[in-house]
């Protein structure tokens, strides 16, 4: 069993702020409905010369706020990894199930019949990243991502999954796509392309996100939020 640095804790939700109604004038103005987006409540747009009433936009789509960040969570599941074929190495694959606990910005997480290496732990406080697996005995670097890649030869964008995991992009994140629900469902970041997959439509948090690297590498995980 996983022993933790720090305290076990629950990941929470943001209730979606309700957009503010806008006053009717006393001339009578109407006003559109726009999209609700990230960066802001929607404006409404008024006549500005007539006093004709303007006919709303029925096919605008009104958005939810996505979630912000999880600082604090507990999930458990399944990752999937598939390495290509490259010059000087062969393809290669494996799973294993994890439970990750993350606070703040530091996180533990354990892996079980972990890709080729066996029980493995990987922790990281924040400014150091620490790996103790049966095989490979204690590793450390600065970044989990390059310790794993030192590890196991297996590539995963393990800083980029805290914010994933919330159902947001990552700040260094591009070409984002989001559905009518607010939810993210697509990500760019650096070489990797994440898409997200959610159990329905109320759903904020995703339940399995698909990683590809432009080379071939894919990462595939499950995800099940457990409750504190």
């Amino acid at each position: 069993m996983l022993h933790f640095a720090f305290k076990s804790a629950s990941f929470f939700r943001v209730t979606p702020s309700r957009s503010r109604a806008v006053k009717p004038s006393r001339h009578k103005l109407a006003t559109m409905t726009l999209s609700l987006m990230l960066t802001g409540l929607s404006t409404a747009t008024l006549s500005g010369c007539q006093t004709i009433k303007q006919t709303p936009n029925v096919g605008a789509v009104i958005q939810s706020p996505m979630p912000e960040r999880l600082q604090r969570f507990n999930i458990r599941g399944k990752i999937g990894v598939v390495t290509p074929q490259l010059e000087g190495s062969t393809a290669q694959s494996g799973s294993a199930f994890y439970v990750w606990a993350q606070d703040g910005d530091r996180f533990a997480i354990d892996l079980t019949g972990a890709l080729g290496i066996g029980h493995t732990v990987i922790e990281y406080n924040g400014q150091k990243a620490t790996l103790v697996s049966e095989r490979t005995g204690t590793l450390t670097a600065v970044n989990p991502d390059d310790l794993l890649l030192q590890a196991t030869g297996w590539r995963a964008p393990i800083s980029q999954l805290p914010y994933w995991i919330s159902g947001r992009p990552a700040p260094s994140d591009k070409n984002n796509e989001i559905d009518p629900q607010g939810r993210l469902q697509t990500a760019d970041n650096a070489d990797w392309m994440a898409t997200f997959s959610y159990q329905n439509l109320q759903e904020k948090l995703p339940n399995k996100i698909k990683v590809i690297h432009s080379q071939g590498h894919k990462v595939i995980m499950t995800i099940d939020h457990l409750q504190p």
